[in-house]
């Protein structure tokens, strides 16, 4: 074997073994992120999940379009982690949390489940569901503060990443304060959720976003408002009533 043809011979073992160690890198990397992923969403590989929705008004098992929009949104998250989803209405999901990793979407109005999870899970959050006044309607309390809702201008959604029960898989909550926010904060999700991984890890964790604008842009353009986790799982302390005046 001459020099030329040994130098060819070693040229290509040099780069066969640098694809071979760069394929096994991409690999482990991609392993790496997946395994983060999974953790974060509690979906091991061929684990089952919860889709939670509402009922569209005056519908009998109508989802809203945003809703929809939503669970594709959501979807696309589950089928990257290895795992299968099961939808469900809200008031036929009657079991506990902990088990499965659930996302329920909606706010308490039209939700019972939401308004379970919000009295469970978030005692420091109120949501006004009295239709009137107009300008009051879904309103968010959190804490000792008041976000009311812009039609079209400025809405509120809170997304939360919540534990509890005996299983220890998560709760994600997608309440906001008209349908459009649901599929915002969905997005807001499958964008951010490696960020929000490096942030939380697997500790439970609730953002109040505010949804800019959506008369012109939709469901893309979401602020960050704050993170309210510790405002909203401290019940709210009840006011000492009032001495009747016969005392």
């Amino acid at each position: 074997m001459n020099d030329d043809i040994r130098t060819l011979v070693l040229g290509v073992v040099a780069v066969g073994v640098g694809a071979s160690l760069g394929w096994i890198a991409r690999t482990s990397l991609w392993r790496r992120r997946l395994r983060r992923r999974q953790a974060f969403f509690g979906l091991p590989g061929n684990s089952e999940c919860l889709l939670v929705v509402n009922r569209e008004a005056g519908g009998d098992s109508v989802v809203h379009r945003y809703d929809v929009f939503a669970l594709l949104e959501l979807s696309a998250l589950i089928k990257d982690c290895g795992a299968h989803a099961e939808i469900v209405q809200h008031d036929t999901a009657r079991q506990g949390f902990g088990e499965r990793t659930e996302f329920c979407l909606g706010g308490p109005a039209s939700n019972r489940r939401m308004g379970a999870h919000l009295t469970s899970l978030l005692p420091g959050v109120g949501v006004n569901t009295d239709p009137e006044p107009k300008s009051d309607r879904g309103a968010f309390r959190i804490g000792s503060e008041h976000y009311r809702a812009e039609p079209g201008v400025a809405e509120y959604v809170l997304l939360a990443r919540l534990t509890a029960g005996e299983g220890g898989r998560p709760v994600f909550l997608f309440c906001g304060q008209r349908a459009i926010t649901s599929q915002a904060a969905s997005r807001y999700l499958a964008r951010h959720h490696e960020k929000l991984a490096r942030t939380y890890g697997d500790s439970s964790f609730c953002l109040l976003l505010k949804v800019v604008n959506s008369q012109a842009y939709g469901p893309d353009v979401v602020e960050l408002v704050a993170d309210v986790t510790r405002a909203a799982r401290e019940p709210v302390p009840v006011a000492p009533a009032s001495p009747s005046a016969t005392d």
